[in-house]
């Protein structure tokens, strides 16, 4: 039998989430913790500091302390604030280590496409620009190199622990090269590079964002051993490499294109090749990796026909192509890489 106080709280948990979820939101957006840095401020230092209205300051700092964000010392409007350790690490600007990018996004963008939810499980249509201007999500992240560099900002703040985690448990010392398709900011190609000196790795995008890749490429210092690439893998072959990568872009795609890019990794390789597509792998029975399901859900918001997909599903689209076998290796979190041996 359950226990009926804590199934409420657990409804009313869910049901109230959006609530903590913007506080967050709007606090990066705000640059709470960048203001905050490695110093404390009061109350009314802050709320200046961020053009903040008295009658929320305290409100909003204080919810911030209460979900584990900040730390407060001392009551009252002398009381002193500051960032927690997780957020001083990894939600100030001003460090390498700043994941903030996909949370800005979620503010600026998903939040809003998520309230027509409904309308996507009705329609099958994306509820994101595409619905309110005509352009595509990528024609509008794309329109400009400022909304272009957030985007790739965000897939940097969402990619990096787990092309880490790649970079550390997968055997790359069989292999010499590498081409991540999709590779954005080359960060997965750096990572991998930076961990496995004898690797040469490519990172391959549409042309406007070879530029950027380059930038983040020297600043890691590894120009010598990874390249930006640009192409397009709807209208071309991919460059071929001992182990071909995609990086959340398999579930960017419907059925067919799914199955057109897997084809072209499996040309693209020689035999005794690996192809691995790092994603929010859903397990196969569909019921723990509700991450995974969710960001299925945000597919549908985004594009409409695109999805997340299980690993069996995977597999069953590899051995066509010809793949000999698979694995799935876990990541960090709810992600997972799909790997298939040519």
């Amino acid at each position: 039998m359950s226990d009926s106080s804590s199934d409420v709280a657990h409804l009313m948990e869910v049901g109230f989430g959006f609530w903590p979820a913007k506080v967050l939101l709007t606090a990066v957006e705000l640059e709470v913790f960048t203001k905050l840095s490695d110093r404390s401020m009061t109350g009314e230092e802050l709320g200046r500091a961020l053009a903040l209205h008295p009658r929320g300051i305290w409100d909003f700092l204080d919810a911030l302390v209460a979900l584990g964000f900040l730390e407060r010392d001392g009551d009252g409007v002398t009381a002193r604030y500051s960032n927690t350790a997780a957020t001083a690490q990894f939600l100030d600007k001003n460090l390498p280590s700043y994941i903030g990018g996909i949370l800005e996004m979620c503010s600026h963008r998903l939040f809003r496409f998520w309230a027509d939810l409904g309308e996507a499980l009705q329609t099958g249509r994306p509820q994101n620009e595409v619905k309110h201007t005509g352009k595509s999500i990528f024609e509008a992240l794309y329109a400009n190199e400022a909304g272009l560099e957030q985007f790739m900002s965000a897939m940097r703040g969402i990619s990096a622990p787990n092309f880490q985690a790649l970079a550390e448990k997968f055997d790359f010392s069989k292999y010499r090269t590498l081409c991540d398709v999709g590779g954005a900011t080359a960060l997965l190609s750096t990572l991998v590079a930076s961990r496995h000196p004898h690797l040469q790795c490519v990172s391959f995008d549409l042309p406007p964002v070879e530029p950027i890749a380059r930038r983040w490429i020297a600043k890691a210092s590894l120009s010598d051993r990874v390249q930006a690439v640009s192409g397009n893998f709807f209208e071309q072959p991919l460059p071929q490499a001992d182990v071909i990568t995609m990086g959340l872009i398999l579930h960017d795609w419907n059925l067919e294109k799914k199955r057109h890019l897997i084809r072209l990794a499996y040309e693209a390789l020689p035999p005794d090749g690996a192809f691995i597509a790092i994603e929010n792998l859903i397990d196969d029975a569909r019921r723990e990796n509700a991450f995974g399901l969710m960001m299925s859900l945000n597919m549908l918001i985004e594009f409409g026909d695109a999805f997340d997909f299980t690993g069996a599903d995977f597999w069953s689209w590899c051995q066509p192509a010809g793949f000999r076998r698979y694995e799935v290796l876990p990541l960090a979190g709810a992600c997972s890489a799909a790997i298939a041996y040519k």
